[in-house]
């Protein structure tokens, strides 16, 4: 229609006739154009669970890789992270594609829906509670207002539902019964409280020990979200609750102790741990010590023992250490070179390196996919070593091989490293002998090749010995939390603070590695300790430990 005016008709049928038909096409207008926004939305929902749909397969790719070659380099369970995040947030792109999808093809009349073709879900575990909700029904018929109603079926839609945690207290009464004979008075013997007054229970002691160190959360923290569930506990109440609880749990600690110092081999590594000092905060550390033989078909369970020390001094591992002999995988840290003397006591302690660490800088310089992504990004590109790159699968063949004989006997694993990896070994240390030569002393391929070289004997006693593992993985796994944890707590109050959480450390991480509960055994263990015969303690231990009703029924039967 002409804007002009002028042009239009004086004619008021003719006017309405002109304004219907615009109405029309604006109608027509307003149709295809939600016709095009629908086909757009479908178009990206589509293309959001395609997106969505590569990653999930890309992360499912990578796990089952590790899962049957082991971590192939040093970013694996990094990149598995990534991916698992990438997936994450590709997965609720596509959910809210869908729903605006589904908006957009509501208001177009020719355009078909979209739906998402969903896995089935799993997240219905039988052992949970179920709670049935009825509905109640319609008294009349929606059709003819009939009355005359049967029940024909039912339809259910299951949801599942988290109800906040459940708090009480417990009163426990001790009557008190006098004798008529003598006026005696009688009375059952207290109950054994790991806190003084027993203010709180073994399961709540066990969530505020978890909570703090094995899930990183400060007693702040959980004091705030314990106030928001209308349960407030002070700071102070909190802290003399841990500092009860490690005093009772000590005799377990002590256990745990003599059963990590008489492997027959030990993983040793160590972290930094900032701690509160005066005006400042100061870096403390914090020593792990590993007994897993699992790798050699060992039956002894494994364990892990934390120690905190203020410094990094030789002191410390010679003192943690000053009971042990056998062999002994670290890195190259100076402090262990008195452990290392042929003529210490109680016995020499054999050294055997860690070719993860020996990798490490080969793969610094070797590192292609990291070239890859840079140069995807736009970013400058690292110079790469072509020694470095033939070092670094050099090294990967021997970890392919010791991954086909883990688990096994120490003798089976000895046979196959003499006969496969020994003649990989020779031919390793022939060819960063010649390329040593041909380097400066400054390069940074000769300091990665001289830390193998001076440390040769070290980084092949595993040829002679089944026992030896290529790695100290199981070392750097138990630190791994306290790594999580530094961003959380920030820093240890003080050197008792370390103290306790190096032994609480000790606990959590022993009960994992042995695939136990920690917070539950915690608990039933604070529950036991006190009135647990002291001969038979060994039977609280993760390996060994039953909890209180399996043992009752065990002792009944």
């Amino acid at each position: 229609m002409d804007a002009d005016p002028a042009a239009l008709p004086d004619d008021i049928n003719a006017l309405k006739a002109a304004l219907t038909i615009e109405r029309v096409k604006l109608r027509e207008l307003v149709t295809e154009r939600d016709a095009v926004a629908a086909e757009l939305a479908v178009a990206r929902a589509k293309a959001s669970e395609d997106l969505a749909m590569i990653a999930h397969q890309k992360l499912r790719i990578a796990k089952l890789e590790r899962q049957l070659y082991g971590p192939r380099s040093e970013q694996s369970s990094r990149l598995i992270e990534q991916l698992a995040l990438r997936f994450e947030e590709l997965e609720a792109n596509a959910t809210e594609d869908e729903l605006a999808a589904e908006i957009a093809v509501a208001k177009s009349t020719t355009v078909a829906g979209f739906t998402r073709k969903r896995p089935e879900r799993n997240t219905f575990p039988e052992h949970l509670p179920r709670e049935r909700v009825v509905i109640e029904p319609p008294t009349a018929c929606d059709c003819c207002g009939g009355k005359r109603l049967r029940k024909l079926g039912e339809d259910v839609t299951k949801t599942l539902e988290s109800i906040p945690r459940q708090w009480k207290v417990i009163e426990t009464v001790r009557e008190k019964f006098t004798c008529r004979d003598c006026e005696k008075i009688s009375q059952a013997p207290a109950p054994f409280h790991v806190i003084a007054r027993g203010w709180a229970g073994s399961n709540l002691l066990a969530m505020i020990l978890f909570e703090k160190f094995g899930q990183h959360q400060p007693l702040n923290r959980q004091a705030e979200r314990y106030a928001l569930e209308s349960v407030p506990i002070s700071l102070s109440t909190m802290a003399d609750a841990v500092g009860s609880s490690c005093a009772a749990l000590e005799p377990i600690l002590r256990l745990v102790e003599a059963h990590v110092m008489a492997a027959e081999r030990l993983h040793g590594d160590d972290t930094t741990v900032p701690v509160l000092a005066k005006g400042k905060t100061d870096t403390g550390r914090c020593w792990v010590y590993v007994r897993d033989d699992r790798p050699f078909g060992g039956t002894s369970p494994p364990a892990a023992m934390f120690y905190y020390s203020r410094d990094r001094k030789g002191e410390h591992p010679q003192t943690h250490l000053a009971g042990y002999a056998g062999l002994f995988q670290a890195d190259a840290f100076d402090g262990y070179g008195k452990l290392y003397l042929p003529d210490r006591s109680p016995g020499r302690i054999l050294e055997a390196a860690c070719w993860v660490h020996a990798r490490r800088p080969f793969f610094a310089m070797a590192d292609l996919d990291e070239n890859a992504r840079r140069k995807a990004a736009g970013k400058k590109e690292m110079a790469l070593s072509p020694i470095a790159i033939e070092v670094v699968r050099r090294i990967d063949t021997l970890f392919e091989i010791e991954r086909t004989i883990n688990g096994q006997s120490a003798d089976e694993r000895r046979a196959v490293r003499q006969e496969l990896s020994k003649p990989l070994i020779e031919a390793l240390q022939v060819y960063i002998r010649e390329q040593r030569a041909k380097l400066s002393r400054g390069h940074d391929l000769a300091k990665a090749i001289d830390y193998i070289l001076k440390r040769w004997t070290a980084f092949t006693r595993f040829l002679d010995d089944g026992r030896v593992c290529l790695s100290n993985n199981a070392a750097e796994r138990a630190l791994r939390g306290i790594a999580l944890g530094r961003k959380s707590w920030l820093f240890c109050g003080s050197d008792r603070g370390g103290q306790r959480a190096a032994a609480m450390y000790s606990l959590i991480i022993t009960a994992k590695m042995n695939d136990v509960d920690p917070q539950a055994w915690l608990a039933d263990v604070l529950a036991r300790i006190a009135t647990h015969p002291a001969h038979r303690l060994d039977e609280l231990l993760p390996w060994n430990w039953k909890p209180a009703a399996t043992a009752a029924l065990a002792v009944a039967a």
